[in-house]
């Protein structure tokens, strides 16, 4: 079932749609940084375009758009995401790795391309359905892990394989064009975001990492040790890029006993 939006789980613990932020009182046709609420961790976007961190190897910080309570106008340069797919997609068959998504017009980097949809799932859920499937399956259940200043971290469990959008077909690789980023709107329930890393020329297929980094680093002797440890139930990537690891990303959080 395609839905554009996040909707609650089987388990009902968490509405995405439930509004709980405060709006800002800018009268403006546009917020502007520091005296918008919204934008008091800073500027957002620049022209619709993500702005990104100084670093590469940095993990992308959280965003807070503009919501439903915001007094500001719906052409607010902080209402990015919020707007839904502006590009022209497509899914289609790979050769060697299911379906895919390729871009059917020129996306600059920076700029927002389409959100990972699905049931919001709590730990519980997410946990028994990852213990139902079998290695014929596919896993569509991703973890979205942020680590909060006072050293807490806040889980979201995201599944498209009943409900979801065209995200649910966008492959794995190590060297991605793609990154996710937890974009707030309405709550603290995120939206899952997928910007350009680079500019992504008309015709090319879209790519993330799963495991959520920018870039894949070089395998360390831990990481080779996990894939000696995994191997049974690791799947192979076919990425075909030059820093490719052999295997898709893997989280065994979900697959232990808790």
């Amino acid at each position: 079932q395609y839905s554009p939006d996040n909707v609650a789980g089987a388990d009902g613990d968490i509405d995405p749609t439930q509004i709980t932020f405060p709006g800002c009182s800018c009268l403006t046709s546009s917020c502007v940084v520091h005296a918008c609420s919204c934008l008091c961790r800073g500027e957002n976007y620049n022209s619709l375009c993500l702005r990104l961190p100084d670093k590469e190897e940095e993990y992308a910080r959280p965003v807070f758009e503009c919501n439903s309570m915001c007094q500001c106008g719906e052409s607010c340069q902080n209402r990015v995401v919020q707007r839904g797919l502006q590009f022209r997609l497509e899914v289609f068959k790979t050769e060697k790795k299911g379906w895919g998504v390729r871009t059917l017009e020129f996306i600059a980097k920076g700029r927002f391309v389409c959100e990972y949809a699905g049931e919001v799932l709590g730990f519980n859920e997410a946990h028994k359905r990852t213990q139902a499937q079998t290695s014929k399956d596919s896993n569509y259940i991703i973890a979205v892990r942020e680590h909060l200043h006072s050293g807490r971290i806040m889980e979201t469990f995201v599944d498209p394989t009943y409900i979801g959008n065209v995200g649910r077909f966008l492959n794995h690789s190590c060297e991605p064009n793609l990154f996710m980023v937890p974009v707030r709107v309405d709550s603290m329930v995120p939206k899952l975001a997928l910007f350009a890393a680079t500019d992504i020329s008309a015709g090319e297929e879209l790519s993330y990492d799963y495991s959520g980094r920018f870039h894949n680093l070089t395998i360390t002797n831990r990481g080779q040790k996990s894939l000696e440890e995994d191997n049974r139930l690791r799947k192979p990537c076919y990425c075909g890029s030059r820093t490719c690891a052999s295997f898709l990303p893997w989280d065994s959080s979900l697959f232990s006993t808790p």
